[in-house]
């Protein structure tokens, strides 16, 4: 293992950790309450609200959602959920982020607490110790045509996926191929699980996600596998791996169990 690498990994693993800090990771994540379409009701921790929170003040305002958008009527005004790239509608407002999810058409309202004291006892992440040998130079290699494939959600609920590629490489002599489900940040994801999830990480999955993709080749460096996001919530909707990607052997790189 090169310095350069070693570094490099410090400063990646550094960037991710403060991503599940930051005010819209997934450490303060308090409350997911599914939403009609249209929808217009009351919101707040008091239990006569339509939408009822964990956190925040008794009565929030009424949450209008509907073909244009969506707002949070309150008394002082009615404020917008603002469109954010990469991300889903949301309004900050008393301490509160709040998001209009949407996944396979079903709208939700989630709600994250900025206070530092919903994120005060994470412990930070841990990691199998660096392994160059699990930086794999893996074929890349494009379908004939674009597949679809259904894959399953913790939540119990199904979606569909379109597959352009596999990755192939070998272990151990034999022939591994990896199908890329998502995309995310222009980059192919990975939802895999190895035997490693019986006793040193999270049982469901980690993702990995492909680089430097050149020459019919892309880089799979698993020393940079992650836990979803419902390792650390159980308000996450998260993708299963597909059968192709639950492995017969051990992968001692990348994150461990929360």
């Amino acid at each position: 293992m090169t310095d350069a690498y070693a570094s490099d990994l410090a400063l990646w693993r550094a960037d991710r950790q403060a991503a599940l800090l930051a005010d819209d990771g997934w450490l303060n994540l308090t409350d997911r309450v599914d939403l009609d379409r249209p929808c217009d009701a009351s919101v707040g921790r008091d239990a006569d609200n339509d939408l009822v929170l964990s956190v925040g003040p008794a009565h929030l305002g009424r949450l209008v959602l509907d073909a244009d958008g969506a707002i949070l009527r309150t008394p002082g005004a009615d404020l917008p959920f603002h469109p954010v790239p990469d991300a889903f509608p949301r309004l900050i407002h008393e301490g509160l982020m709040l998001e209009i999810h949407t996944v396979e058409g079903q709208a939700a309202l989630r709600v994250r607490d900025l206070s530092p004291a919903a994120r005060a006892a994470f412990p930070g992440l841990r990691h199998f110790p660096t392994d160059p040998a699990w930086v794999i130079r893996a074929e890349w290699v494009a379908l004939d045509q674009p597949q679809s494939l259904t894959i399953g959600m913790v939540s119990g609920a199904a979606d569909q996926v379109r597959l352009t590629h596999v990755a192939r490489f070998t272990h151990d002599g034999k022939p591994v191929q990896l199908l890329p489900t998502h995309v995310k940040g222009g980059k192919p994801m990975f939802v895999l699980r190895d035997l490693t999830s019986r006793d040193m990480t999270y049982g469901a999955s980690r993702f990995l996600f492909g680089v430097d993709i050149a020459d019919g080749h892309i880089t799979l460096d698993f020393n940079r596998a992650i836990n979803p996001p419902c390792a650390f919530t159980d308000l996450a909707v998260c993708p299963l791996p597909p059968s192709q990607n639950i492995l017969p052997f051990r992968i001692e790189a990348g994150e461990l169990r929360p």
